[in-house]
């Protein structure tokens, strides 16, 4: 009838116990997004040096994969917004959030970037989320390195599903 044979199966050949693994190309990038997030710091007051002292020994933010910070917002999927916002850096802070690729996320970090904190005047941004979108609201003044890292893994859960714990572990 005109079709040509069947073509002859392929085999991998390995060479002794040489080991290998398969998987779903999108499980494997998302594997690798939620073990490496870069975040982009944004902080402008007390909130921003307790995210440096999250960022070093004592606490060590290397454990979600985020020993490289990205201080180029072409580079970052993560934006940390630590601190009072200005009305002067409003405009900064859109156009940061704009120049980042998707996918990208935003954590609001502090009394002061989700609300205005103790500033109710009409010089500081009475939060973030008037500006930009916000996906993690991190509560304190200013937050301890401990609940960032509660929201942090509560952000890598929430936007993959699929690599929470419960699904890992099986529980």
């Amino acid at each position: 009838m005109g079709l040509s044979p069947r073509p002859e199966p392929r085999f991998v050949e390995t060479k002794g116990d040489e080991p290998w693994i398969t998987t779903k190309l999108d499980a494997f990038v998302n594997w690798g997004r939620s073990n490496s997030l870069w975040p982009m710091p944004f902080g402008t007051a007390c909130c921003a040096i307790e995210f440096m002292a999250a960022a070093a020994s004592k606490f060590d933010l290397a454990r979600f994969g985020m020993e490289r910070q990205a201080f180029s917002p072409r580079q970052a999927d993560l934006l940390i917004c630590a601190g009072r916002v200005p009305l002067k850096l409003a405009p900064v802070l859109r156009r940061i959030w704009q120049q980042m690729p998707q996918p990208k996320w935003c954590i609001s970090m502090g009394a002061c970037a989700s609300s205005g904190g103790m500033f109710d005047n009409y010089a500081v941004v009475q939060g973030i989320d008037t500006i930009i979108p916000v996906d993690v609201y991190v509560p304190g003044c200013p937050p301890r390195a401990d609940v960032i890292f509660y929201f942090l893994s509560e952000l890598l859960e929430g936007r993959f599903p699929e690599l929470s714990a419960k699904t890992r572990f099986g529980a």
